[in-house]
C-alpha cells in the first residue's frame, strides 16, 4: 500500500470559469491558470504522483508547455491514473477538502464525486470531497483564491510491477 499526499492553490478573478472535481461551479470568478485551474484535481494529481514517487503535476504537466493551456484537468487525471496503473497500483480511496469562502459547494459535491469516479475508472464511494469555508480567515476567506488538499490510498504489489 501507498499514501499520497498533494496541495494546490490558485488566485481567483472575475470572469473567469470556476472548475472544481471535473464540474463547471456557477461563479463570478475562477481560477487563474495555465489550465482549467481545477484544484481539486492538480491536488489529487500530485496525491497520487507522490504515492509513486513520480514527482509531481508541474513536472509531468509543466505551466511552461503550450500543450497544457487551458487543458480539461480531468485529460490530466486520467493521464496520472494510467500511469499509476503501469507502476502496479490501483486506486484504494481517495478524499480532497476543498477550501472556499463562496460560492457554497455542497450543492455541486456529488457531481463531483461521481465526475472523479467516473474519470478514475473506481466506483464512486472510494471518493471523498468536502469543502470548507475558512470563516473569512486568510486568502481563501478573503476570496483572493482557493485551495484544495488530496490523500490518496493504492494498492498494489511490488512483486507484480517488478515481474512484468
Amino acid at each position: 500500500m501507498r499514501i499520497g499526499f498533494g496541495y494546490d492553490v490558485h488566485a481567483l478573478a472575475e470572469g473567469l470559469d470556476l472548475v472544481l472535481g471535473g464540474v463547471k461551479v456557477p461563479s463570478a470568478v475562477g481560477c487563474v491558470a495555465h489550465s482549467d485551474g481545477d484544484v481539486a484535481i492538480h491536488a489529487l494529481c500530485d496525491a497520487l504522483l507522490g504515492a509513486v514517487a513520480l514527482g509531481d503535476i508541474g513536472k509531468l504537466f509543466p505551466d511552461t508547455d503550450m500543450a497544457y493551456k487551458g487543458i480539461d484537468s480531468t485529460i490530466l487525471l486520467e493521464r496520472t491514473v494510467e500511469l499509476i496503473r503501469k507502476e502496479g497500483y490501483e486506486i484504494g480511496n481517495v478524499d480532497i477538502t476543498i477550501a472556499l469562502q463562496a460560492p457554497k459547494l455542497r450543492p455541486h459535491i456529488d457531481q463531483m464525486r461521481a465526475r472523479l469516479a467516473e474519470v478514475m475508472g473506481v466506483e464512486v464511494e472510494a471518493v471523498s470531497v468536502k469543502a470548507t469555508t475558512t470563516e473569512r480567515l486568510g486568502f481563501e476567506g478573503r476570496g483572493e483564491g482557493v485551495s484544495a488538499y488530496a490523500v490518496v490510498l493504492l494498492k498494489g504489489n511490488v512483486l507484480e510491477r517488478t515481474l512484468f
